[in-house]
């Protein structure tokens, strides 16, 4: 299994950037004023002779997370590859996600808690009955004991409100 890290994200999206510009029927010019990089630059990473940097893939994600283009690379959640591999995972309760119908596959369920791997990046993420994403993380044991920990705290908290 092959997971993804920051450079092979940095060389998807360089390879994409003109495709998302297009995609949104922007110049180069308002494309790097967008990004806050020079038309220079922009053209020179469109044309491939140089990556793009890790500030501006992240810039990418953000400003254009609703692109088809970015999605078909990254998934549904490009902003969740983004955070997951610049943290090295996430662990918090955050983002309601649309609950994994299309980019995720089922891993495990314990309780109200299931664990998810994306198709497309690899990385992981467990979410709650509702879709709160409550963790993330690149590695899959790391992902399973998380996933077990959250069970058992949720029967814990069960037996005291009984």
């Amino acid at each position: 299994m092959i997971v993804i890290n920051r450079e092979q994200i940095i060389q998807l999206i360089s390879n994409k950037m003109r495709l998302i510009r297009l995609e949104k029927n922007y110049s180069q010019d308002k494309m790097a004023d967008i990004m806050g990089i020079s038309k220079k630059t922009l053209i020179q990473i469109e044309k491939g002779r140089t990556l793009s940097s890790w500030t501006n893939v992240i810039a990418v994600c953000a400003l254009f997370r609703d692109s088809e283009i970015l999605q078909s690379v990254l998934g549904d959640e490009p902003l969740e590859i983004i955070e997951t591999i610049a943290h090295n995972g996430i662990e918090r309760p955050i983002d309601k996600s649309m609950g994994g119908r299309v980019w995720w596959k089922e891993i495990e369920i314990k309780g109200d808690y299931r664990l998810q791997q994306n198709i497309i990046s690899q990385h992981y993420r467990i979410l709650d009955g509702k879709n709160y994403r409550w963790y993330s993380s690149l590695e899959y044991e790391e992902a399973s004991i998380r996933l077990y920990e959250l069970a058992q705290d949720e029967i814990a908290d069960s037996k005291r409100r009984t």
